[in-house]
């Protein structure tokens, strides 16, 4: 009877063993997967983070490059020079821009390099260009003989070589200002950003 009892003792004792044994297989495997996920998961993370801070570095450098684009160009707008000069007719001129504009009174405005002073008198209007004084009532036209204009940008850089006309028709005074159509007409296609250049402020040129 002991010999049983003994038997079932070793036996138990050896199951416990067995099982705990099986326990601390199965923590080592859980442990392991543990450690193998946790070293997925800190890969992962260092990969989106190199990925962030690569797409953060080129959206910086697009806006570095994007913010000296506009620093270029407006230098190279704030640079752009104006030469006017006389020619003799004879280039043909087919295109034609045409403004609406006013001139204020007793005022010398200059246009390119021309002159031009005005002054209403008697339903009258005299006008004076570069010293040549002509009086106008309303219908009469005023050419500003041929110029050429080149315009330049950055002191080198040729963005327009034409030369120009200007008729004025004279359409009548108001609040001290004299009004009138102009036709700008040029030996080529001018954008009007580039024709204005030729234009003051003080004639508000308005295209019609």
């Amino acid at each position: 009877m002991a010999d049983l009892t003994s038997r079932d003792d070793e036996r138990a004792a050896e199951q416990a063993r067995e099982k705990a044994l099986k326990e601390e297989k199965e923590r080592q495997r859980e442990l392991e997967q543990a450690k193998e996920q946790a070293r997925k998961q800190a890969m992962e993370d260092e990969r989106a983070r190199q990925k962030q801070k690569g797409g953060t570095g080129t959206i910086k450098i697009i806006i570095y490059l994007v913010v000296l684009a506009v620093i270029v160009a407006v230098v190279a707008w704030l640079s752009l020079s104006v030469t006017v000069t006389n020619e003799d007719p004879g280039v043909s001129m087919p295109f034609t821009t045409t403004y609406g504009v006013s001139f204020p009174e007793g005022q010398t405005i200059t246009v390119g390099n021309t002159h031009i002073n005005v002054l209403s008198y008697q339903n009258e209007l005299i006008s004076d260009i570069d010293g040549d004084r002509q009086k106008l009532v309303i219908g009469e036209d005023r050419i500003i003989s041929e110029r050429r204009a080149v315009i330049t940008m950055l002191g080198a850089i040729t963005l327009l070589d034409t030369h120009f006309q200007i008729n004025l028709k004279y359409k009548g005074e108001r609040d001290n200002r004299a009004y009138f159509d102009m036709a700008v007409h040029t030996s080529q296609q001018v954008p009007d950003i580039l024709l204005r250049q030729l234009l003051p402020a003080e004639i508000d040129a308005r295209p019609v």
